[in-house]
């Protein structure tokens, strides 16, 4: 049994993780961690789940428990996160982060944490989404510049960072395959008396309504036709999936930063 601890467990996907362990054969939950001054610490992270008694209580302290586990899977803010990632190279453990809104900074720091203990850090764990991230890279080289790309993001009303972490990482695939920098390419929104679209332009739009959990349109337009790709989450359960198959792949990988296409088998090779 994978001995799994699961930082951010009074959450959305904190939850759903430990729901789906449960159901699971090979994982078992060793710890289950929330920010200090959390209502529901020392609840057992089952009943917070939803799921009933399990025995695991709330803690708010990662390094009270991480030590019982093999692995680490944090769904929780970047400063949290940031911080968890610190702990778990000092103790050696490997890390899953699919915490959004890192900056690039974060990044970097995480990369160079990674140097000791491996991490696994992706915006979105859906294997669908990563699906389509191959397939993105693959239009976007044949249609090249002849083709603007615009993106269009819908999350619940209660998501905090914009545009989402999918949809930036979506941007940065495209960006990378036409040779364009997202620093500069990138437009978030637009307003007012903007003039023409220019051909280097990759746009995002980020909308918030309802219980949306996840849907992103990548939208190649060019003269006369348009390409629309599309994916749709119907539940956090995919996401959760993705997290543990990440938990399970990354034990015993040699120390550095990855990402859900290595997990998946889908990295280009040169």
């Amino acid at each position: 049994m994978i001995r799994a601890v699961v930082c951010g467990a009074a959450g959305r996907m904190g939850g759903r993780i430990t729901a789906m362990m449960r159901e699971s054969d090979d994982f078992t939950l060793v710890g289950a961690v929330e920010r200090s001054g959390n209502e529901r610490i020392g609840h057992d992270a089952g009943e917070v789940a939803g799921i009933g008694k399990i025995g695991v209580p709330l803690v708010g302290d990662l390094g009270t428990v991480m030590s019982q586990g093999q692995v680490i899977i944090d769904f929780t803010t970047p400063h949290a996160t940031m911080t968890h990632v610190a702990l778990a190279v000092q103790a050696q453990v490997p890390v899953v982060v699919g915490t959004t809104g890192l900056t690039a900074a974060d990044l970097e720091r995480i990369k160079a944490l990674s140097s000791t203990v491996p991490c696994v850090v992706s915006p979105n764990m859906s294997v669908g989404v990563n699906v389509l991230l191959k397939a993105l890279a693959e239009v976007a080289a044949t249609l090249g510049d002849a083709y603007d790309v615009e993106i269009v993001e819908t999350h619940h009303r209660f998501k905090q960072d914009a545009p989402s972490g999918t949809a930036l990482k979506m941007a940065q695939v495209i960006a990378q395959t036409l040779g364009r920098e997202l620093d500069t390419a990138g437009i978030y929104g637009r307003s007012g008396v903007t003039g023409a679209r220019s051909t280097e332009e990759i746009a995002i739009h980020a909308l918030r309504a309802g219980d949306v959990i996840g849907d992103h349109t990548v939208i190649f337009g060019g003269m006369g036709e348009r390409i629309e790709m599309t994916h749709r989450a119907h539940s956090r359960d995919n996401f959760a999936r993705g997290a543990l198959r990440a938990a399970r792949w990354i034990i015993g990988r040699p120390p550095g930063m990855y990402d859900m296409q290595d997990v998946l088998g889908l990295r280009a090779r040169p």
